[in-house]
């Protein structure tokens, strides 16, 4: 299940926790299937605390004892709500349910909501934010895999347009993160990964945490795993009624830091946007509209006028 139970409680009140228990509440968030399937001390040996801890976590969050919050992520795993096949057998039902469009609406709507919440202050505010420290910095490394590639890739794409100091941490051989080697504290790594989190672009950002060099992410929780190493932090909402977790909301987030860094080097971004003007027109990369519009018209039909002429031509040559 992408969240369990008690993900949106445990996340709310983290910081009010004491270290004990956000160590236990941290593993019942990123593992709330092996909640279900564990015994308690095997999972307090994973979240590096006492059995002890789980339970008075448990009774914290108002339960009886931890097998009671056990049980309900157990509840959550027969009801189907783990994994991506489970949640897509659950989508075939809602989907005959609602129909084709019904279902496609809902999808759209949660991801129109998503977006809406982007423009609440505070979220504005860590965009921004975001968008000076991206700005200011020396070369900016870039990496999200799998689902978050995309989202990376894109503000990679604007800034290789607007300027040299984007660096895609992504490439053949498993040699995708060997380029950063060569980062330093004037640099910044960008770093996007939702839940279920990718290991290697976490174990990436510990390493620029331990080097000194800022971190800004896009992720989907408080206590993600980006979340509590990055400098500058824009939470996204993934949740979808398809089976599959939405990264609209994170697209939108890179349109709009790429805008926003445009903006802040003006100048330098103008310049640099000349020279790709050029360069795609030495390429001819773009199709004109009136080359397209005219590729796409159908020939016209011969005109009445000339079907007379050759009428009179065939008549004429039948004549002689």
């Amino acid at each position: 299940m992408a969240e369990g139970p008690l993900s949106e409680q445990l996340v709310t009140g983290f910081d009010a926790m004491s270290e004990q228990f956000q160590l236990a509440a941290r593993y019942i968030i990123d593992h709330p299937h092996d909640v279900a399937l564990l015994s308690m001390r095997d999972q307090a040996r994973l979240a590096g605390v006492q059995p002890a801890t789980m339970t008075r976590l448990a009774k914290h969050l108002g339960l009886e004892g931890y097998e009671e919050l056990r049980q309900m992520y157990a509840d959550a795993v027969r009801s189907g709500d783990v994994g991506f096949a489970r949640k897509a057998d659950a989508q075939v039902v809602t989907q005959k349910r609602k129909g084709d469009q019904g279902f496609a609406r809902e999808i759209l709507q949660t991801q129109a909501a998503q977006i809406v919440q982007l423009t609440e202050s505070s979220q504005l505010d860590a965009v921004v934010s975001t968008a000076r420290r991206l700005a200011s910095a020396k070369r900016v490394y870039c990496i999200g895999l799998r689902s978050s590639h995309s989202i990376v890739w894109h503000l990679h794409y604007i800034l290789s347009m607007i300027g040299e100091k984007s660096v895609l941490l992504d490439a053949v051989a498993g040699t995708g993160t060997d380029a950063f080697a060569r980062a330093a504290r004037e640099d910044v790594l960008f770093a996007t990964s939702v839940f279920p989190y990718t290991r290697v672009t976490i174990d990436l950002a510990k390493v620029a945490h331990r080097r000194g060099i800022p971190i800004v992410a896009i992720t989907d929780s408080e206590v993600a795993p980006l979340a509590r190493v990055a400098d500058d932090v824009v939470l996204v909402q993934t949740k979808s009624p398809s089976f599959f977790h939405t990264m609209t909301s994170a697209f939108a987030v890179a349109e709009v830091l790429g805008a926003l860094i445009a903006g802040q080097r003006a100048q330098a971004a103008r310049e640099s946007l000349l020279r790709f003007d050029a360069h795609l027109a030495d390429f001819n990369t773009h199709m004109k509209l009136r080359t397209q519009t005219r590729a796409l018209r159908p020939p016209k039909p011969a005109s009445s006028a000339a079907k007379s002429t050759g009428g009179r031509k065939r008549k004429r040559n039948g004549a002689n």
